[in-house]
Parts: structure tokens; C-alpha cells; sequence
């Protein structure tokens, strides 16, 4: 009896031993044309294993790819479709390079340096001092994400300079959160989405 660990490794293991074997036996034949032949037979047989696949983009053309592959790129056949070549194979991917968006405070985050200098747009001076606030708000959120205790000035002290000096409230009455309020707060908010995701009995 043999095992399959005894066996050559399959190239492609998705399409199982048997498949192996009819590429191995495609191989051999002499004759160019039946050669052919054989390899449709063998691609149709490979589409029908995978027909949820049949209305991805060039999927005939990847059959033709596994086929190569399997057959280690020996197969002399008349390719209907340029064929990934063998060095492709274990050709290393370029180097994705990562976003990496220039800011004053990365514990902010981009999204409050945009809130920040969309603040310094709004005209009216009621709307205006209410965004400020929310503003300043977040940011002490997001701040004690990192620490565990920042004081209202150091915050206002941020804002002034992520606002370009445009926004300035580090001598006004305005008195944010404190710490564990919007700790409670989240907690809260954590809680009552998760008993709404409950169902009832």
C-alpha cells in the first residue's frame, strides 16, 4: 500500500491526486495534437470541480496557468493564453509602501487635525464655539487613550497649535469632561450595544 506522503508532492493539492496523474500521463504523450486534445480534456474536467468560480475574470486562463504549474512547465501544447512564466513563480511582490500622512500629534490622528482646521472655517460664532468644544472633546478622548491624565490646558494648548494659532481657548472658561466621565460614558455605550445584540426570550 502507499501512502500519499510517499507519493510526489502535488503542485497544486486543490485538485487532488487524480488530476496529477492525468497531467503526468499528458506528458507522455508522443503525438502533439492528441496531446492537446488531452490537455482540454483535462481543463474541462478542472472547470467543473471549481464551477462556482466559472464568472470570475479569466478564469479559463488561470485553468491554463494551474495546468503549466502542475506540469512543472514541461507540457509542449500550443498555450490559448500567455502562461505565467516558471521564474514568476517565486518572484518576491514589490514593496507596498504605507500610507504615512505627515501629523504634528499621531495620538490625535489625521481625522481630528481635518476636524481642527474645519473648525477655523465655520462663521458662526454659536455653531462655531460648539464644534470647538466637540473638537476639544475628542481630542481629550483620544489622549487618554494613550495616558491615562491630561489637564484641559494641555489640550487647549494642542488645539491652539493644530488650528495654526487660529483657534485660541487657552484662557477661556471652557471646562471639558473629565477623564472618567467619558470613561463611564464608553463603558455605557460598550453595554447598551451589546444587550441591544442580545435576543429576547
Amino acid at each position: 500500500m502507499e501512502y500519499n506522503t510517499q507519493l510526489k508532492k502535488l503542485a497544486l493539492p486543490e485538485y487532488g491526486r487524480n488530476i496529477q496523474n492525468m497531467v503526468d500521463y499528458c506528458l507522455t504523450i508522443p503525438d502533439r495534437e492528441e496531446r492537446k486534445r488531452c490537455a482540454n480534456t483535462i481543463i474541462n474536467i478542472m472547470g467543473n470541480l471549481f464551477p462556482h468560480l466559472r464568472d470570475v475574470n479569466d478564469f479559463k486562463h488561470i485553468l491554463w496557468d494551474h495546468l503549466a504549474i502542475m506540469s512543472d512547465f514541461k507540457l509542449d501544447i500550443d498555450y490559448p493564453y500567455d502562461i505565467i512564466k516558471k521564474e514568476e513563480l517565486n518572484k518576491k511582490p514589490g514593496k507596498i509602501e504605507y500610507s504615512r500622512p505627515d501629523m504634528a500629534y499621531r495620538h490625535y490622528g489625521k481625522t481630528l487635525e481635518k476636524m481642527t482646521q474645519l473648525a477655523t472655517t465655520i462663521e458662526d460664532p454659536e455653531e462655531k464655539e460648539q464644534f470647538i468644544i466637540l473638537v476639544a472633546t475628542h481630542m481629550k478622548k483620544s489622549y487618554i487613550q494613550w495616558n491615562k491624565e491630561v489637564e484641559d490646558q494641555k489640550i487647549f494648548e494642542d488645539l491652539y497649535d493644530l488650528s495654526d494659532q487660529k483657534i485660541d481657548i487657552r484662557n477661556s472658561n471652557i471646562k471639558l469632561p473629565e477623564m472618567k466621565d467619558l470613561t463611564q460614558r464608553n463603558n455605557n455605550n460598550n453595554n447598551n450595544s451589546g444587550k441591544k445584540g442580545q435576543k429576547k426570550k
